[in-house]
């Protein structure tokens, strides 16, 4: 069985997708989720999160915009984006524990961006939580 963290990995993929122009991406999740052995409980997971996350893009955006210093929204990766506006989104609209949040997408960023991104992404979510 897939965990909460494979989930949230391939919603990543799914926001990346999403951000390259595929907006039809969600018609292919079940597929995507699948190849993943994303199903059950951790699917309706990750289906949550990406159409949750989708639905709030604009407010998410602005939201990480406004706590970046020194940086330029657009020029940022689109793999970070995806790894901030998942986090963003689970710490003011899921209301998902902003310690354990924070942990995730540092473990992300790790995994799926380069080596300056955990701490850049971990700052960002950190000023995002203490509002």
């Amino acid at each position: 069985m897939a965990t909460r963290h494979q989930a949230r990995t391939a919603v990543v993929g799914l926001l990346y997708a999403y951000d390259l122009g595929n907006e039809n991406i969600a018609s292919f999740s079940d597929e995507i989720l699948e190849e993943g052995k994303i199903r059950n409980k951790q699917r309706e997971f990750s289906n949550t999160l990406f159409a949750g996350t989708v639905e709030n893009l604009d407010m998410l955006d602005k939201e990480i915009e406004k706590h970046l210093t020194d940086w330029d929204y657009d020029a940022i990766g689109k793999v970070e984006k995806a790894i901030m506006r998942l986090g963003a989104y689970e710490i003011l609209v899921a209301k998902t524990d902003k310690a354990i949040i924070i942990n995730e997408a540092v473990e992300l960023a790790k995994k799926l961006a380069d080596e300056k991104s955990p701490q850049f992404i971990n700052g960002v979510l950190d000023a995002i939580g203490k509002e």
